[in-house]
């Protein structure tokens, strides 16, 4: 993505809203009722600008938080926008819906902050980042304009025939399942991750070397320096055989990275790899056992303005095949 022209972020850009069902569940709950074009443009606008401001400057101050919870608070828009539009809070609460507009606008700038968040992941470099960071929201405008010209169709279209009134509450509720079944299935993946030693298949947590002064201790078998420049990101691998172990601890000069902890089969060609560890801090250990003959180590996202220094200790049973950018 480094070398990728400003084409290719607008097409990244487009490409991540018109599969973000999420997204794309939201802005159908917005208009689902909506038949006069002045009022699809109003509340459009106001989610666009949302998310606009959010996507631009969060990346841009490398703003970010777990992504899991804050695609999590997105699902939970959809459940609100299904509840508003069934009329819940006139039928359940028994008070008037909050001003739909402000609403719509506020949850944009969660979505923006999810588009960020997933944006800051790419390895997006200082020479040219406002462009990129520009060209990959017009592509989220220009996938969301494709999907809202497709979905005003389809709901035109089924708007003139009766079992529009039938099924349309169906539909809202569904809407709301939907929106819940995103949350749960977000929570999860982050409790995968914030427990990922008991998920992750081979981790040996009772070798792990959780104390600097144990680490100290150890003859480590290699020592290596990487650093990380700022807004950018390297991966670190080693060649492991099945059932082959390996021990590890690395630090940073104190600055937290978000890193993915993960394993590659040989030879595969379909970009599967396994994830045993996804976080962010400034300092990981441990050991793994290997399932699987293949590469493994790990990917350091740096957003921060400055270069970050690691130092990697490992020794084991691998060969190493060195940085990878």
């Amino acid at each position: 993505m480094l070398e990728g022209d400003y084409i290719r972020y607008v097409w990244l850009g487009a490409n991540h809203m018109l599969t973000g069902y999420d997204h794309l569940l939201f802005i159908f709950g917005v208009i689902f009722f909506l038949t006069g074009m002045r009022d699809i443009v109003k509340y459009i606008t106001a989610f666009t600008l949302g998310h606009s401001i959010t996507l631009v400057f969060a990346t841009i101050f490398g703003l970010s938080a777990n992504y899991y919870l804050v695609d999590a608070a997105i699902a939970l828009s959809v459940c609100y926008k299904g509840f508003e539009n069934l009329d819940g809070f006139n039928k359940y609460l028994g008070r008037p819906s909050p001003n739909l507009v402000m609403v719509i606008f506020g949850f944009g700038l969660i979505h923006g902050f999810g588009l960020s968040t997933r944006l800051q992941q790419l390895p997006l470099g200082d020479t040219g980042l406002i462009g990129r960071i520009l060209s990959f929201n017009v592509g989220v405008e220009m996938g969301q304009i494709i999907a809202l010209a497709i979905m005003l169709l389809v709901i035109s279209g089924w708007r003139r025939t009766q079992s529009f009134a039938q099924f349309s509450a169906i539909s809202t509720g569904g809407l709301i399942a939907a929106g819940i079944f995103l949350f749960m299935m977000q929570i999860h993946s982050y409790v995968h991750i914030a427990n990922a030693k008991e998920f992750a298949n081979g981790m040996e947590s009772a070798t792990a070397v959780d104390h600097p002064e144990v680490a100290q201790k150890i003859d480590w078998k290699d020592t290596v320096t990487i650093t990380i420049p700022a807004r950018s990101g390297k991966e670190y691998k080693l060649y492991l055989r099945e059932g082959a172990t390996f021990e590890y601890v690395w630090q940073t000069n104190n600055e937290k990275l978000y890193y993915d902890f993960h394993g590659e089969p040989d030879g595969d060609k379909t970009g599967y790899f396994e994830s045993f560890e996804v976080n962010n801090k400034n300092q990981s250990s441990g050991s793994l056992t290997t399932t699987f003959e293949g590469t493994h180590g790990w990917y350091w996202q740096n957003n921060s303005p400055l270069p970050v220094s690691i130092e990697l200790k490992v020794r084991g049973e691998y060969q190493r095949t060195d940085l990878k950018i």
